[in-house]
């Protein structure tokens, strides 16, 4: 097994702990040249730019779990500096593959035999690697086209350990006193159905006659060349975001596109059942028929309705912007604390809050919407990015994942500068939340 991918729970701790302790003596070095007087607010960027950087060297060797982290990491969830959050987007496409040989070995060991005894093709060189697993396309003795996803060696295996030393990792980044437990519960339990792929492939099946339609494309579970570390699924065609706009589409084609990723959320929320929790440009694909194809199915959630009832309710709230209701809501939420012993960062906090839901709001004000529109993508990216709130996490630990959805749409949707028509949405939420968006279109 290659020396760079330690698979040991002593070899992993170590990596782990060594990079902890020096971001944690990074921290504390800066913290005493700030009180000092010798370094100043401006060199911020770069100082967690550096450091994450850093931890993505060490967590790409370690792939798996601590790849999930970084993942994690990315997401804009208001506790990590931006410029941290933004080297560790990276975690999302640029993961060098295991070698050859150690892929003959998970194939033989799971499967029973080596790949060109068990396919007419395989590809050895992987066409996608990511944190849990790399893709490798093959053809079965029957001449369907598959994808086959091998999963890294113990990735299941660590993740207690994993995320314990992470705890203390970001516990050296994140505002004092913070109570992170609850968000690593919530990793660790879509940690272990991702790495469960017999479950993925259950999921696949279960989209796949939800939402496999005439517009939707979801690949078709191979069960008998799977199990659950080695996933097998038919292969699609198409092309992913950025090769999509490399075409230079024209605007119907945008909007195509665009309308189709909508409904397909929208579709999905209306079930009030499993939502593919998991929305970036690698888990979408433009076919050259013009339907959307969907892919990767680990990170599919079931959220409380309670919760997820909440979070719907804040669209319309935030449109008719009735203040005290706002604010209830975000009690419930938790995404402000009323009995708080600091209640001027509350009020800070709920004013930012505000404003940001009211924006992510807007698009349901109107018939058509566009995401190219530039006014509003910068100001997505102010609350987003540029959001003058610290290092603490805010609200029920599944925003980790609503936003990840919810936000996740938006950015393709701006990426492309796709013109959606809102209609069939708000009819949707209308009938859940018992609210006429009607009389809130401009």
């Amino acid at each position: 097994m290659s020396k760079d991918f330690p698979s040991s729970k002593f070899e992993r701790g170590s990596r782990i702990a060594k990079t902890g302790l020096k971001v944690g003596t990074n921290y504390a070095k800066r913290y005493l040249r700030k009180k000092s007087g010798t370094e100043n607010e401006t060199t911020d960027g770069k100082f967690h730019s550096d450091n994450a950087k850093e931890v993505f060297k060490e967590f790409t060797k370690l792939r798996g779990t601590a790849l999930k982290i970084a993942q994690g990491m990315s997401m804009d969830q208001g506790f990590l500096p931006e410029e941290f959050a933004e080297v560790m987007t990276q975690a999302q496409y640029s993961v060098p593959p295991i070698n050859k040989a150690l892929v003959r070995s998970i194939i033989k060991r799971e499967l029973g035999d080596y790949p060109e005894q068990l396919f007419a093709k395989f590809e050895s060189e992987a066409f996608a690697a990511a944190s849990i697993g790399q893709v490798h396309k093959a053809e079965l003795k029957d001449g369907r086209k598959v994808a086959i996803k091998i999963q890294y060696p113990n990735v299941r295996e660590t993740i207690d350990s994993d995320l314990g030393l992470a705890k203390i990792l970001v516990k050296r980044i994140v505002k004092k006193g913070t109570d992170m437990d609850p968000y690593f519960e919530e990793v660790k339990r879509t940690l272990l159905d991702e790495t469960n792929y017999i479950k993925e492939g259950k999921q696949i099946d279960l989209f796949r006659e939800r939402f496999g339609g005439l517009n939707i494309v979801i690949p078709k579970w191979v069960e008998e060349f799977s199990t659950d570390k080695v996933l097998c699924m038919t292969y699609m065609e198409g092309r992913h975001l950025g090769e999509f706009l490399k075409e230079d589409p024209d605007q119907e084609t945008r909007d195509h596109f665009g309308q189709l990723l909508w409904d397909f959320f929208h579709q999905q929320i209306q079930e009030m059942d499993y939502v593919h929790a998991d929305t970036h440009p690698g888990n979408f694909f433009f076919t050259y028929d013009d339907k959307l194809g969907v892919i990767d199915f680990g990170c599919v959630k079931k959220f409380p309705k309670e919760f997820f009832m909440n979070y719907l309710r804040l669209l319309p709230t935030h449109l008719t912007d009735d203040e005290e209701a706002i604010r209830e809501l975000y009690e419930d939420l938790k995404v402000i604390d009323p009995d708080s012993d600091t209640p001027e960062n509350e009020e800070r906090y709920f004013k930012f809050a505000r404003n940001y839901g009211k924006t992510f709001a807007e698009p349901y004000k109107y018939e058509i919407f566009d995401f190219g529109d530039e006014e509003y993508r910068n100001t997505i990216k102010y609350f987003t990015k540029d959001a003058p709130i610290g290092n603490e996490p805010r609200g029920s630990q599944h925003f980790l994942y609503t936003t990840r959805v919810h936000l996740g749409l938006y950015n393709l949707l701006m990426k492309m500068g796709a013109h959606i028509d809102t209609t069939k949405s708000k009819e949707i939420l209308s009938e859940m939340l018992d609210v006429d968006f009607g009389e809130l279109v401009e």
